[in-house]
């Protein structure tokens, strides 16, 4: 018989619904959430209520283009944590209540480990052992990646994440949320060292955003005063300088992790493995240093469900199933 699940998504502000059958993720279905954009970034409250709006219709479609009925499936998987605790509590509830209605196992997922299996939906896949650089707007780490059921962060952000630096340093200049794909979109444009903004050193493999941000507020504050068109005037070469101390940050410690541990077997995950500068970075490391890239597909980048159905058919595998007392962790360690 099959072994098919259903998988919830519902971390943060993306409900989403997706079927994996043997090993197969079938389809990846996404609701987006508009009504944060007017105030700057994600409302917790209003998250949650649109997650109870949205999860039902979400998950009806993903069966219904799967092909799949209630009595097909294996399991029912969610995401556990990190993420916002009541818009996860939205995905967990719904998860639990329909595993007890079919008698059916239940599987917790962790998020930051779902990004990371999210190489596996599609080829090519990396070997193992390799390293993930997983880089989003709540979490930076450097992950050793064992075997898809053992991990090891090996480095992380101290204070904030990278893809927070993106949307607070787009908010100083005007953008709206999110604001990382914008100044992805206008550093294309820009001149990456046209600005200079200080890099955090940080020990080992560890990162630290909080300084970079405050550089960049000082930075605009004081050229704001002799000219209020500043930025209006050089949007393209602040996102371009933005953007190239960014990822200068990130890569100069994914290339001492490479050496450390001796390893070419490189992948990016998260929201931020977007952004084509990055992407450009790993690209020019993979011609210099001989390392093997990857890098998912845009829709497994962001939050969803499809990444969570792979790492649901790993734990299966080995019968990794909980019990209906377990509740979602806003804090939830690799």
């Amino acid at each position: 018989m099959a072994i098919t699940i259903l998988a919830i998504e519902s971390s943060c502000d993306e409900t989403s619904a997706a079927i994996v059958k043997d090993g197969k993720v079938l389809n990846n279905v996404v609701a987006s959430q508009s009504v944060h954009q007017e105030y700057g970034g994600v409302v917790p409250e209003l998250a949650s209520r649109a997650h109870q709006q949205n999860i039902v219709p979400v998950v009806n479609k993903a069966m219904k283009d799967a092909g799949v009925l209630p009595k097909d499936l294996s399991a029912i998987a969610f995401t556990r944590g990190p993420g916002l605790l009541g818009a996860l509590l939205v995905g967990t509830s719904f998860a639990k209540s329909m595993a007890l209605a079919l008698d059916i196992p239940l599987i917790e997922v962790n998020h930051m480990q779902a990004h990371v299996l999210a190489h596996f939906i599609e080829e090519p896949k990396p070997t193992f052992p390799f390293l993930c650089l997983t880089v989003s707007g709540g979490h930076t780490q450097i992950v050793l990646v064992k075997s898809p059921t053992s991990m090891e962060v090996v480095g992380q952000t101290r204070d904030d994440a990278v893809g927070e630096a993106f949307d607070k340093a787009a908010k100083m200049l005007g953008l709206t949320y999110p604001g990382g794909p914008l100044i992805d979109k206008y550093a294309k444009e820009g001149d990456p060292n046209k600005f200079d903004f200080p890099e955090t050193a940080m020990p080992e493999l560890d990162y630290s955003f909080s300084g970079i941000k405050t550089a960049i507020l000082y930075f605009l504050r004081d050229e704001l005063e002799s000219n209020p068109e500043f930025i209006k005037e050089n949007i393209n070469d602040l996102s371009a300088s933005i953007q190239r101390v960014l990822i200068d940050m990130l890569m100069n410690k994914l290339r001492k992790a490479a050496k450390q541990f001796d390893i070419k077997e490189i992948a990016i995950a998260g929201g931020v493995s977007a952004n084509s500068g990055l992407r450009s970075a790993l690209q020019q490391h993979k011609q210099k240093f001989g390392w093997n890239v990857y890098i998912p597909d845009f829709q497994y980048c962001t939050d969803n469900a499809g990444m969570i159905a792979m790492a649901a058919y790993y734990k299966y595998m080995e019968n990794d199933f909980i019990g209906l007392d377990v509740g979602p962790l806003a804090r939830m360690p690799i």
